[in-house]
């Protein structure tokens, strides 16, 4: 088969008779640009290393600090990332019902994802270098290739291309991803000042990354290292060759220790006080004052965990489709895409087996981050509760008189025995919240299973 960038089959595919606006494929080859910039001002510096010397010199951790918006950077270049894969497999697809190869419909997708790859990459980099100087490059090509995809949206739309037309949707989201992707690097700009300001801000690193001390680094590392726990890689290889001891696990940050949180609770608990302070009938409620001070991190492990649940459901869906997809490929014939507007629909996109393979793949892996990550926040927060109730009662018995709160029937030692199993209790209350809360979404898939499995005959008795 003939390659060609434009195909050979159309032989109006060069004809720019009426602009080079007016020209798909002029397109198309204009939104590589924008990558190829990116890939050659990165990569030197990316090879180089620029600023990875500073870092290590001053501070003893493979981190520095966190950016502006640095976890809806991570959320959104993996959203771009994956968008640029279901163009990729659009373009592929496409191509393989015309006459001839026509790489513009799937190179500038791959060319987008190696560009966004890199793109979160150096941004690590500068991150942990603290150079923020460097990130306008980033700026420049988000500018630009915001730029070059609303030309392509306003091209597809004078055409009067259908909604219903994946490629159109494509455009249209990653339109709204580099858009975002900008705003996020605008608002860098706006607060740490690196660029177009005379006093730019200075930022210092962490207390915490500052002590030699603390090895725990969940709090500080970026969004990926967090999901997979790769910081723990050093402690994981450095255990298969010798006993872990305390002076290798080393000091908890100071969000995570007893005090800290126990002050957090006193202080939720100090409004509840002023609260009822005027209603003598009314007692302070310990379980607002528990979720003002620990109610988000569990609301976050419930929507980790909602989501994790929801994603079960494309297992059934994906599997079905493939099913079909291989019953009816014997019957069915490829349509014809004409070559000078090759579109295709969703729904014939999402048809193709491969396509519901690495969606059902990428999905499963989804399913288990978000699943690791409710447990992960569930169990902290439990561990952090823990701590800060037995603190706050500690705090109270010392001031108390034993003998006079239990009678004489109780020693100081039964005392603490009940608290800490009661406080225990509290602990597991919150590992298991979120299963509360999402055992509807998991009756529900667990009906769908059963139906899927019914109507294709594999239900064992």
């Amino acid at each position: 088969m003939e390659i060609a960038f434009c195909g050979t089959d159309n032989a109006s595919a060069y004809d720019i008779s009426g602009g080079f606006l007016r020209n798909v494929c002029f397109l198309d080859a204009l939104n590589v640009v924008p990558h190829v910039f990116l890939l050659f001002i990165t990569f030197p510096i990316l090879f180089i290393g620029w600023g990875t010397q500073s870092s290590k010199v001053q501070i003893h951790h493979n981190t520095w600090l966190h950016f502006p918006g640095h976890n809806l950077r991570w959320i959104l270049t993996f959203t771009l990332l994956f968008v640029h894969v279901c163009e990729i497999g659009e373009g592929i697809v496409s191509d393989t019902h015309l006459n001839s190869r026509h790489l513009h419909l799937f190179l500038p997708a791959i060319m987008g994802f190696v560009a966004a790859t890199t793109s979160i990459v150096y941004y690590h980099n500068i991150e942990t270098s603290n150079f923020p100087k460097l990130l306008l490059a980033l700026f420049l090509y988000w500018v630009m290739a915001f730029v070059t995809k609303t030309i392509k949206l306003v091209r597809y739309c004078q055409e009067e291309v259908p909604l219903a037309q994946l490629r159109f949707c494509i455009t249209v989201i990653m339109v709204v991803l580099y858009g975002l992707l900008m705003a996020v690097e605008i608002n860098v700009i706006r607060v740490r000042r690196y660029v177009f300001f005379t006093n730019p801000q200075k930022v210092k690193p962490p207390e915490d990354l500052q002590d030699l001390g603390v090895r725990f680094l969940q709090p500080f590392v970026n969004l990926v290292s967090k999901a997979t726990y790769w910081w723990m890689n050093t402690l994981i290889i450095s255990a298969h060759k010798k006993p872990i001891d305390l002076k290798a696990i080393g000091k908890l940050p100071i969000a995570m220790r007893a005090l800290t949180n126990y002050v957090s609770l006193k202080d939720a608990y100090e409004e509840q006080k002023k609260k009822v302070a005027d209603q003598p009938n009314r007692i302070p409620s310990i379980w607002l004052a528990m979720y003002r001070a620990f109610g988000r991190p569990i609301l976050l492990s419930s929507m980790f965990r909602y989501l994790a649940d929801l994603l079960g459901f494309a297992g059934p869906l994906c599997i079905s489709g493939i099913v079909d997809s291989f019953n009816n490929s014997n019957n069915a014939t490829k349509p014809f895409i004409d070559s000078a507007q090759p579109y295709l629909t969703s729904h014939d996109f999402l048809k193709t087996a491969y396509v519901l393979a690495i969606l059902l793949f990428l999905a499963l892996i989804l399913q288990r981050t978000f699943l690791q990550a409710s447990y992960y926040v569930a169990i902290e927060t439990g561990i952090n509760l823990r701590g800060a109730l037995l603190a706050m009662i500690y705090n109270k018995m010392l001031r108390l008189s034993t003998s006079n709160l239990s009678m004489g029937e109780m020693t100081l030692g039964q005392i603490n025995n009940l608290v800490a199993i009661e406080t225990n209790q509290l602990m597991w209350f919150l590992f298991l919240c979120p299963n509360l809360w999402a055992m509807p979404v998991q009756v529900e898939h667990q009906s769908k299973g059963l139906i899927f499995e019914r109507q294709n005959n594999l239900f064992v008795c």
